[in-house]
Parts: structure tokens; sequence; C-alpha cells
């Protein structure tokens, strides 16, 4: 599971950074959104503490019983929260996947972990890399600018500002907050999913 130390440390800054800011969209007074980030956070800084050199930090054994542990819980919670909203079922594989990667590295010989990463089952290996390629692909393609529709924005007045709306087109750009943007939530995600693609390529 592990890249030389220049790849990885690249690695560990981008799960670390996307984590940071999961831990920023916790302050939407959205519900929902705050779930979703907490759960994305704690998978963000999980991956950056997996993805450490080995030459750097040679995690010991329980240090993966750990991540098992935690993550596995994020599973449970994950399978239960799925039934109800379709978007989690990302999270439950996402779970899975680090699951999967830590039960790996705490079966696998102390020299093969430490070096190489663990002997993961091929077809599962094989599946989950299927699913994160397909997740990578499918969010940067929403993540494509849409072209400009035309007579949007034909009709009188609604090109320049109204008299008075000054103060309301102010406080709507500040609703509009860091954490709230949908298309940085959706950059994270991608993010995440192309280092989880990466983890388990060198598993």
């Amino acid at each position: 599971m592990y890249e030389p130390a220049s790849p990885g440390w690249l690695l560990v800054a981008l799960c670390a950074a996307t984590g940071a800011y999961c831990l920023l969209r916790m302050r939407s007074p959205v519900e929902e959104q705050r779930h979703t980030a907490g759960a994305e956070a704690l998978m963000g800084f999980g991956m950056a503490a997996m993805a450490v050199p080995a030459a750097v930090v040679a995690p010991p054994r329980w240090a993966w019983l750990a991540y098992v542990t935690v993550f596995g819980a994020a599973a449970l919670r994950g399978l239960w929260t799925a039934r109800s909203s379709p978007h989690q079922l990302h999270h439950l594989m996402g779970a899975v996947a680090m699951v999967y990667m830590a039960a790996v590295m705490t079966f696998a010989p102390a020299h093969h972990a430490h070096s190489h990463g663990g002997a993961g089952v091929p077809l599962l290996t094989g599946a989950l890399l299927l699913y994160f390629a397909g997740y990578v692909l499918r969010s940067g393609v929403r993540l494509l600018p849409l072209p400009a529709t035309g007579g949007g924005g034909a009709g009188p007045g609604a090109g320049g500002p109204r008299r008075g709306s000054g103060a309301d087109a102010w406080g709507a750009r500040r609703a509009v907050r860091w954490g709230d943007r949908p298309e940085l939530s959706q950059a994270c995600r991608l993010s995440m999913g192309i280092a989880m693609l990466a983890m388990l390529v060198t598993l």
C-alpha cells in the first residue's frame, strides 16, 4: 500500500487537505450536509494516516486493527443509513475499502507489509478498483462546466442590477459559504476517489 516517499507524501497531503475542508463543511446549517461532511472528514484523515510512507513510519499491527475497528463501525453505520439515502452507499463502499486494506495489512507478513503492501484478494481488489474508477470518471464528468443556454437572460432587466437589490445579492453571496459550495464538495470527493484508487493499486 506504500509508494516511494515523494508520491506517498503527496497522497498524504491530498487526503489531509480534503479532510480539513470536510471539517469546514461540518459548519453547514444543513444537518444532512454536516453528517456527510463528518463521514468524509473521517475518510480523508484515515486515508492520510494510512498513506504515510512506510520508510518514515512503519505502523504496528495494532494500528491496522484500529483501522479495521473504526472503519468497520463506519461501514455498519453506512449500511444502516444507505437504506434511506442512496448517496450514503458511496460512504459505505469507502469504509469497506478501508476495512479491506487495513485487514490485508494486518494479516500480511511483517516484511511484506512494510515494503510493498499486503497480498489482497485479486477479485475483491479488482472489484473495488472498478467501482472507484467508475466513481472518479462520473465525478469528473459532473465537474465539467455546462454549456450556457441561450435566452436565459434576454428578458428586460435580466442583465443589470435592480434598485434596492444590492443588499439582497450581498446577503446571498454570504450565504454561499466555502463549506456549502457543491462544486468544491464534489472536487473533494473526486480527490478522495483518486487517492483510493492509488492506494488500491499498490495493495
